[in-house]
């Protein structure tokens, strides 16, 4: 297999990047650390095979892709600084290369090597940011196509615990699916992560990236993937044709919300899942708040071995076997999990290898060399055998794809629908719900279904499963909800609507509703009566009693006893009313009511009777209630001695019995005054 060479160490590209230190290698690129010499800064260089330099749809497709994963500015994203082409110094061919930020620490897969599945908490605070940097790229019109471990990189955050976890390698896929040297029957992806419709027809979208986030989540909870086979075309068919187990069903304790989450995301129908990475994320949200769980910090793995091939190269795929001079054989190898990118045939045979036979490697110690033209045959008859098996195998392939198989619809009235789901997949059956209401059948259980059980069908026909909602249950109709929404409502929920008799409501409008019986929540059979009562607004009030001179306390009761609503209006003066009596309200008395009545309070001052009182006397109780004092007579020394014993009050002006406002001043007089 040709790979990029480690003699690239100490290469310039560019006159500007430095190649320093081995990574990772896999068989499209290798990663190296290198440094930015004219930023001083380290960074990662992922470096394509030099088969690629002479593919100019490649290196036109690589430059768009590099460009466009330039433009995402996302915390969970690794950035892409720059991309080039260059033929450094000792090399035959020029290299195609990208500039990224260089991760310092491991990946997601040295996590689950080291782990295994992943507490709950854990494999939340991974997947978070990973649909958070999908997201973003969904959001920005961009496709991973290559979702896995080896593409999750987690790094020191330079905090005191736990450490940073980004996407890397958005669009390479695509990339070399433009080369020359792929061909229109490989399937580019990992197979273990495959959404259907990439097997099937190669198309990607937003949806299938969330499909393979789905199976991320699957395996970090399960610790494996959810299909396994001998061949990778097996594995890739299972994408197709099954449905994605429950995880529970490998590990009992995860909670249902997880199990519902991954099944939703894994839907065979994409438009059955989360549209993008950032529904698929709002709902995760949603299940972690559920769940009660906070994030957690996540622990950095060791820095990869430069010799492996599983690390961040893994956005690549392999080249199919033909086009790498792998013996054919190893096409079908065992796939014992998601260890990197594979290229898969749609079955079809494979091709014929290269004309002319391979390079014979030098012989072992002490073996004579054969003769030229028998080595030739040799290669000859070799891959003639290798040739025939592969279109033995193929065909052999096709025959048992082609070959109908039935099977019989289960019983499944009265399970719930999660046990239907199982027992219609267990039968290569796929279900397709909806729900009724039912008065005898608990909700979550199966009605009934069509075809009826015991009908014999095609694999992967479906069937549709009718689920018990339960009886239904009166809506919550608030008090003010229109006639029409209350209706709607209530005939949502199969129930009849019935108007009772109007009321009258200070609160909801006329003709909304006021009340509704039975209660909100009550189950009532299918077709049963809910009756609504409408408001026919506020209730008229008698006339406003005439409460003019009663003193304001009892003023406010005898209006509080007839319906109103008192509120004080102030103090005025009043000729004929005392200071702490009515004077009036408003609405005045006898006028048609409103709610709210202002009581307005007199602040009057009856003048008090002080003729043949002694004037001292007289001046003190004009002052007592609130009056001035004008006095003509009297000695002024206040011992009422004057004129021969006659010092007191003869006149007094205003009279005795009046009406005054505060402070208006009394004249009194004596003799001679």
């Amino acid at each position: 297999m040709t790979r990029t060479q480690p003699s690239l160490v100490g290469a310039l590209l560019e006159r500007r990047y430095r190649v320093d230190r081995l990574l990772a290698r896999g068989g499209m690129s290798a990663v190296y650390q290198g440094l930015d010499t004219r930023l001083d800064r380290a960074v990662a260089i992922k470096i394509m095979d030099p088969r690629f330099a002479d593919d100019r749809s490649f290196v036109d497709r690589f430059v768009r892709e590099a460009r466009s994963a330039a433009q995402l500015h996302h915390p969970n994203v690794v950035a892409v600084h720059d991309q080039g082409f260059d033929t450094p110094a000792g090399q035959d061919a020029g290299l195609a290369f990208l500039v990224m930020e260089l991760v310092n620490g491991g990946t997601l897969r040295d996590l689950l090597d080291e782990q295994g599945q992943l507490d709950v908490s854990l494999a939340l605070s991974v997947a978070e940011p990973v649909l958070a940097a999908l997201a973003a790229a969904h959001a920005a019109g961009l496709v991973h196509r290559d979702v896995k471990p080896e593409n999750v990189l987690i790094g020191r955050s330079g905090q005191l615990a736990g450490g940073v976890v980004k996407v890397g390698d958005f669009g390479l896929v695509r990339a070399v699916a433009s080369a020359g040297t792929t061909s229109s029957s490989v399937i580019l992806g990992t197979v273990g992560y495959l959404a259907p419709e990439q097997v099937a027809t190669g198309d990607t979208t937003a949806r299938s990236d969330v499909y393979s986030a789905g199976i991320l989540l699957y395996e970090m909870l399960t610790g494996r993937l959810p299909y396994t086979g001998d061949t990778a075309i097996s594995v890739a068919y299972r994408h197709v044709n099954d449905d994605v187990p429950r995880p529970s069903e490998l590990r009992p304790d995860l909670p249902p919300v997880l199990d519902d989450l991954i099944l939703r995301a894994t839907r065979r129908d994409p438009e059955q899942r989360p549209a993008d990475g950032g529904e698929f994320l709002a709902q995760l949200q949603a299940a972690r708040a559920e769940l009660g769980l906070q994030p957690v910090a996540v622990p950095v793995p060791p820095p990869p071995d430069g010799d492996r091939v599983s690390d961040v190269e893994r956005t690549l795929p392999n080249m199919p076997a033909v086009q790498q001079n792998v013996p054919m054989g190893q096409q079908t190898m065992p796939v014992s999990g998601p260890r990197g990118t594979r290229a898969l045939t749609r079955a079809v045979p494979a091709a014929p290898p290269p004309a002319g036979p391979p390079p014979a490697g030098p012989p072992a110690p002490g073996e004579p060399r054969k003769p030229r033209d028998k080595r030739k045959l040799i290669a000859l008859a070799i891959a003639g055998v290798l040739v025939l098996g592969g279109l033995i195998g193929a065909f052999a392939f096709i025959l048992s794809d082609s070959k109908v198989t039935t099977t019989t619809v289960p019983k499944l009235a009265g399970l719930t629908q999660a046990e239907a789901g199982d027992q219609l997949r267990a039968a290569k059956l796929n279900p397709r719900y909806s729900q009724e209401f039912d008065n005898t059948v608990e909700a979550n259980r199966v009605i009934k279904v069509d075809p009826a059980a015991g009908t014999t069908l095609d694999q992967d026909a479906t069937v549709s499963v009718v689920v018990s909602k339960g009886k239904p249950k009166v809506p919550d109709i608030r008090a003010g909800t229109s006639l029409d929404a209350a209706t709607k409502a209530i005939q949502d929920q199969k129930l009849t609507v019935v108007q009772g008799t109007p009321e009258y409501s200070d609160t909801a409008p006329q003709g909304t509703v006021v009340s509704v019986s039975p209660a909100a929540g009550t189950p009532v059979d299918v077709g049963g009566q809910v009756t609504l009562v409408l408001s026919k607004g506020p209730e008229p009030l008698p006339p406003v009693p005439d409460v003019t001179g009663r003193p304001k306390d009892e003023a406010f009761q005898l209006l509080r006893d007839a319906g109103f609503q008192p509120q004080d209006g102030g103090e005025e003066f009043s000729q004929t009313v005392p200071a702490g009596a009515v004077t009036r309200t408003d609405p005045g008395a006898g006028s048609p009511g409103t709610k709210k009545v202002k009581v307005y309070v007199s602040n009057a001052v009856q003048v008090p009777d002080v003729r043949y009182r002694p004037f001292d006397q007289a001046a003190d109780l004009l002052k007592q209630a609130g009056l001035d004092v004008d006095r003509k007579g009297g000695d002024g020394n206040g011992n009422g001695h004057g004129h021969g014993g006659f010092d007191f009050v003869l006149q007094q002006d205003p009279a005795p019995g009046s009406f005054v406002p505060k402070g208006t001043k009394v004249k009194i007089r004596g003799f001679g005054g």
